[in-house]
């Protein structure tokens, strides 16, 4: 049987995300080796001045939507965020941090890093545990993870080839890939963050979606799957 492939789209700066993840982690726990996530970056706030401005400049600003976070961060009991996100330590854009990721991603599809889980990380693997501490390196501990040095100190920390990252990112390789990647989100009309894409784009989820709807989507193909494997399809 193959994989069942799903499409992740995300901001790293999206709350819902950061949130989100342990819906993730869940159905890569109860269905090992059945699915398989490939990561995609959009660029919801490539300009986080530009957005504050236009979505909450007559809501506070980003006072006002740092006390709108506080108040989504309390419907979770799974995870902190930092009292002073989106007062101090701003990040100008999630644009670094993704060229980063995406070339982290480069090197693995090259076989430089593994993509295999490691148990240290539980159901992550290097790149997903990168995101995630980048995710974390934000929401939980306040750091402006637009800066180069606050990148580079988490991948160190995961001994990751910083060198061979930052080269990616300086011949351009990285901002090609992540080209690849809006041009993705136009092709399967992607509308924010997180969506998630199956079979193909025929199938879209947008937004906080639950773990039993992100569930029975999975389910269904692996179903399907299963009965093209076994016999002629009756439609």
């Amino acid at each position: 049987m193959n994989k069942i492939i799903i499409e992740y789209f995300s901001d790293v700066l999206c709350v819902w995300s950061y949130g989100g993840q342990i819906r993730i982690d869940e159905l890569k726990k109860k269905y090992p080796g059945k699915l398989e996530f490939h990561y995609r970056f959009l660029p919801l706030f490539s300009s986080t001045a530009n957005r504050m401005t236009r979505e909450w400049g007559h809501r506070g600003h980003y006072s006002g939507f740092n006390k709108h976070l506080q108040g989504v961060m309390a419907q979770w009991d799974h995870l902190e965020m930092h009292p002073d996100v989106w007062l101090k330590n701003v990040p100008a854009s999630s644009v670094n941090a993704h060229l980063y990721l995406t070339a982290i991603r480069i090197l693995e599809n090259n076989g430089v890093v593994s993509k295999d889980d490691r148990h240290e990380f539980q159901r992550h693997n290097l790149f997903e545990e990168t995101i995630w501490r980048i995710r974390e390196a934000f929401f939980r501990h306040n750091l402006n993870i637009a800066d180069i040095k606050v990148l580079d100190s988490i991948a160190n920390d995961l001994h990751l080839p910083v060198d061979q990252i930052r080269q990616l990112i300086d011949t351009g390789e990285a901002q090609a890939e992540l080209c690849l990647d809006f041009d993705a989100k136009e092709t399967y009309q992607v509308p924010g963050s997180p969506t998630f894409i199956f079979n193909s784009g025929r199938q879209r989820l947008y937004g906080n979606v639950g773990y039993r709807i992100l569930e029975a989507n999975f389910q269904e193909l692996l179903l399907e799957d299963d009965i093209n494997c076994n016999e002629p399809s009756w439609c």
